[in-house]
């Protein structure tokens, strides 16, 4: 099976000049709700008649609401931003034992949400039948109906080929090997299916959520595995077949014993990840470290085999991180997962590893720091995957000749 960029894909007609700039438009206005139209002639470098017609066509359909300022003296501003119930998104954050679930609007604001425990060895259809069945829960608690839904975004414990959201031999999900997960949605709902690595989602939520100035974001999600999710310009960036970041199989030297998952040996992940530290305390005769979790939980509590172990996958994952600074030279790396709030352990020991190696000029603003949106990232990533698709040339184009939008709710949304 190919895993390169899908050929129907390219076949695509180009967008026209217009839905560039209404998907232009429509970015700016969902990045920076109550801007004006004159914010938008200088984003866009169009005439103020162009950028109004289009705008003027936006609020026809209900898509964009425009509230009226107070008259300073003369003709009073427009404040523009999204009509919010102009449709829903469904998002699903899938982990190996448990699913986050979400019902947003379309500014990716949670309506309803659920999470629930799972195998993700029971399958595509098992899982994906039992997400189904929480989505139109969901969707009845938000006061919503499978018509309102616009887009979906999910995120999957392994390696995916985006263009077609499909699952690619992942080392943790038996079963789903070639599955296209957006076929199993596409006679459900009249709406567009978007797949990504959840690692990926985790770094689009956890950017979105952040200040415009941080363009270039790292996430490293260090649990069970480790994974690293690169934002390039604000963009995700996945390289030519998804597989970009995939940091937890690069060799630590020294570590040539260790065998990994992947089969190799000496990989980061077979000698700093959650379960690697794990076995190496129960090695040790503390028999409690099962999990990521656990060790986390021993090293906060002050066990002093746990800390150490914690401490050394600083070191190594540091030493891998240096070098990833040093080619790509961030704004910020993202420390998720389940020792992200271990500052003083695990987190100062990436950083004097990174600030020790890499030349000063790359590390003069960097910032390591724990996420912010902590478990939330990538279920907000997961929204995020479907807003940019409804604000895509391709995605603007549907939302302005669809005919679900119903002008009579915009009153009411608040």
């Amino acid at each position: 099976m190919s895993i390169g960029r899908d050929v129907s894909e390219r076949k695509q007609p180009l967008p026209s000049n217009s839905d560039r700039l209404s998907s232009l438009l429509l970015e700016a206005i969902a990045r920076t709700p109550g801007c004006t139209r004159s914010f938008l002639v200088d984003v866009s470098g169009q005439s103020r008649g162009t950028v109004s017609q289009r705008l003027d066509g936006m609020i026809d359909v209900g898509l964009v609401l425009e509230e009226i300022g107070t008259s300073t003296g003369g003709r009073p501003a427009g404040h523009l931003r999204l009509n919010n119930a102009a449709g829903v998104l469904l998002a699903a954050d899938l982990g190996a034992t448990h699913c986050s679930v979400a019902v947003t609007d379309l500014a990716a604001s949670v309506l309803a949400a659920r999470t629930y425990d799972l195998c993700i060895a029971d399958g595509p259809h098992t899982i994906l039948s039992g997400m189904d069945e929480v989505f139109r829960e969901l969707l009845v608690e938000a006061g919503k109906s499978p018509s309102d839904v616009r887009a979906i975004g999910i995120g999957v414990p392994g390696p995916v080929e985006h263009s077609t959201g499909t699952v690619v031999r992942p080392p943790i999900m038996p079963g789903w090997d070639g599955y296209p997960v957006p076929a199993f949605f596409a006679q459900r709902y009249s709406a567009k299916t978007l797949v990504d690595n959840d690692v990926n989602l985790a770094a689009l939520g956890e950017y979105w959520a952040r200040a415009e100035g941080d363009s270039h974001v790292l996430f490293v999600k260090i649990s069970t595995g480790i994974g690293c999710g690169i934002v390039s310009n604000g963009k995700l960036h996945r390289g030519e077949q998804g597989a970009a970041g995939d940091i937890g199989h690069i060799q630590v030297p020294g570590s040539e014993e260790a065998i990994c998952s992947c089969g190799n040996t000496g990989c980061l992940e077979a000698v700093a990840g959650g379960d690697a530290l794990a076995r190496n305390l129960r090695e040790l005769g503390v028999t409690e470290a099962l999990t990521a979790r656990d060790v986390r939980r021993l090293a906060a509590d002050g066990n002093v085999y746990a800390r150490r172990e914690v401490r050394e996958a600083s070191t190594r994952i540091g030493k891998v991180l240096a070098a990833v600074v040093s080619f790509y030279n961030p704004t910020a790396i993202v420390i998720g997962g389940p020792f992200a709030d271990l500052n003083d352990a695990f987190l100062a020991g990436i950083r004097s590893e990174i600030y020790q190696r890499v030349l000063p000029l790359a590390t003069r603003t960097l910032r390591v720091e724990s996420s912010r949106q902590h478990e939330r990232a990538g279920i907000l990533g997961a929204a995020v995957l479907a807003l940019q698709f409804i604000l895509s040339p391709q995605g603007a184009e549907s939302l302005l000749k669809r005919p679900g939008i119903d002008s009579t709710r915009i009153g009411s949304e608040s």
